[in-house]
């Protein structure tokens, strides 16, 4: 396929990062963007590849293409309601590396038809759904990229857990990019372990006072995680620090036990953290360890669902262990490096080992169950 399937298929998460002056659901976003500065600051933050919105609806047009593809060398997709060859031709015309087919406008045949003429034109697709029956279409006409919008376009109304549904029930031999409603860290995270290889971010990048900064900061690595949280308090300024994880340890042996798994902004994921066995409470995530010898055992999980999204790199329960980043580092896959993670150690395990998260609970606290807010802001600065 060509460089815009290529540059989404990537290990980690990607973004497509959306120029667009306004939207029917939200009205002016950004009237003034210049297409060309915004193309060029994207690809500077690490965007992997840029959507033009093209149709006079969003007050974009053709010309916002051509001044984009100037600019950058990144791929480009034309975003507008295509129907025609002439529609294709243009926007490959225009510096277009894909164009957008929208399920929701187009029959099978015409569909079919359209993702022919885009490869005899050397086109990528991405090849819109937003409900189960458009996700089983787009799977039966071979689409290789789907893009699984939150947004209805009927109604307007954002969906973001049936959006998590589908892109976890969307075929892996795919590239499946989640559009629309992703306004933070944690919403990437939600969609990167529901199995998305990409995210497509307008509104959220057009408000910004600095898109390319905020393109950039949603695409940060490490997340971070704090964990041991028993009360509302805690809750709240691990939030204001821009923690993305929210941990609430569940198992019965720790003084850290919370009552519950607390409510957390949405700028939070929820993760319920358990010894032995997984329990029921309602969380974003799960945390499972085994028990070992009366206590938690070095390693764990983290799930979603039933499904394993990541491992959880740990240190052995109350004891040294000198091997820890050493374990880490040489793990494969999406690892969340937790154990014995301070202000102060914490830049340089990140450092070190590149996880896709930092996790600290212990050190944060002035007594257990209870965080220091200075530590909690402080970890978070230095893991951000």
């Amino acid at each position: 396929m060509g460089r815009f399937r290529d540059a989404l298929a990537q290990p980690r998460l990607g973004a497509i990062a959306e120029v667009k002056r306004r939207s029917p659901s939200g009205g002016d976003l950004r009237p003034n963007a210049n297409p060309a500065e915004l193309a060029s600051a994207f690809e500077r933050a690490g965007a992997s590849a840029v959507s033009v919105l093209v149709d006079e609806r969003f007050a974009g047009t053709w010309d916002d293409l051509r001044a984009a593809r100037m600019a950058a060398s990144l791929p480009l997709l034309a975003k507008g309601f295509f129907s025609t060859r002439d529609h294709l031709e243009t926007a490959k015309a225009g510096g277009a590396d894909a164009v957008l087919l929208l399920l929701r406008d187009l029959d099978d045949g015409q569909a079919r038809e359209l993702l022919a003429v885009a490869g005899e034109l050397g086109l990528d697709t991405l090849v819109e759904a937003h409900d189960a029956e458009e996700l089983a279409r787009a799977t039966a006409l071979g689409a290789p990229v789907i893009g699984l919008n939150a947004r209805d376009l009927g109604t307007f109304e954002i969906d973001r857990s049936g959006q998590l549904e589908l892109v976890a029930r969307a075929p892996r031999d795919r590239v499946v990019v989640a559009e629309s409603g992703i306004l933070n860290r944690a919403h990437g995270a939600a969609a990167e372990v529901a199995g998305a290889d990409a995210v497509l971010v307008g509104s959220a990048l057009m408000r910004a006072a600095d898109p390319a900064a905020t393109l950039a900061d949603l695409l940060r690595r490490p997340y971070v995680k704090v964990c041991g949280l028993t009360n509302e308090e805690d809750v709240a300024v691990a939030a204001e620090a821009g923690a993305d994880l929210a941990g609430f340890i569940l198992a019965r042996e720790t003084p850290r036990r919370a009552p519950a798994v607390l409510p957390v902004p949405e700028t939070m994921l929820s993760v319920a953290v358990y010894v032995g066995e997984r329990g029921d409470a309602p969380s974003d995530l799960a945390q499972l360890y085994a028990r070992e010898n009366g206590h938690r055992a070095r390693d764990g999980v983290l799930l979603r669902g039933e499904e394993q999204v990541a491992r959880v790199v740990d240190r052995a329960w109350h004891e040294e262990d000198p091997e820890h980043i050493e374990r880490a580092r040489a793990a494969e896959g999406r690892i969340v490096l937790a154990g014995g993670l301070s202000p102060e150690n914490v830049g340089e395990a990140i450092e070190a080992v590149r996880p896709w998260a930092v996790d600290a609970s212990s050190s944060l606290e002035t007594e257990p169950g209870i965080k220091d807010h200075n530590r909690v802001r402080a970890f978070v600065a230095a893991a951000r």
